[in-house]
């Protein structure tokens, strides 16, 4: 039986249910369920947000295969006060580091948000600095390289203080709380996904 999982990552969990020292792992959130089930993709420790686990082998494939392209937006707060020349040069494409080689990301869309976006408090939370302002930014992508977003936001001069998927696809988390669980069935996920585009 196919399973499709929801989850809002919560921050300081790993993206794996084997046990690594201390730290949570998505078995701390669930239980009973089927061993063939696995994350679909990754969110960092320190990342939050949206993350989809299944055991559809054909979805997975589908959505992870760089050429479909499939979007993930993210919502950023960064260290200063985010410019127009820092957000076309996001969008453009900026050179980070993968792996030892320099690499240009692809073209994204990126979207300066205007005061803070509606999300559960982080637990714990940033530091405030009072001398030090912040500011949030939407960034969409179609690729995922490791630590990806918080690489592009360095190369363009604001480092990342909080990350948080927001959405996958057609679906977001507006209105989640951190660690909530949503079980779809298989036609909810594929209208999610574009089922004509995964299939074609």
């Amino acid at each position: 039986m196919l399973r499709y999982f929801l989850f809002y990552k919560p921050y300081q969990v790993l993206t794996q249910f084997s046990a690594e020292g201390e730290k949570k792992t998505l078995a701390h959130f669930f239980k009973n369920i089927p061993k063939d089930v696995y994350p679909v993709g990754r969110l960092d420790f320190d990342s939050e947000g949206l993350l989809l686990l299944s055991n559809d082998k054909k979805l997975t494939q589908q959505l992870l295969e760089p050429r479909n392209k499939h979007e993930r937006t993210y919502y950023v707060q960064v260290e200063g006060l985010l410019d127009e020349i820092a957000r076309q040069k996001l969008e453009q494409g900026v050179e980070i580091n993968v792996d030892g080689t320099l690499y240009k990301t692809l073209p994204s869309k990126a979207k300066i948000i205007e005061g803070e976006p509606h999300l559960p408090e982080r637990n714990p939370p940033i530091r405030f600095r009072k001398n030090t302002p912040t500011s949030w930014l939407a960034l969409t992508l179609c690729e995922g390289k490791n630590r990806q977003v918080r690489k592009m936001t360095a190369a363009v001069g604001f480092p990342t203080l909080r990350l948080v998927r927001y959405s996958i696809g057609a679906f977001n988390i507006e209105g989640w709380d951190s660690g909530q669980i949503e079980e779809l069935d298989e036609q909810k996920i594929f209208s999610l996904f574009q089922k004509k585009k995964l299939s074609s």
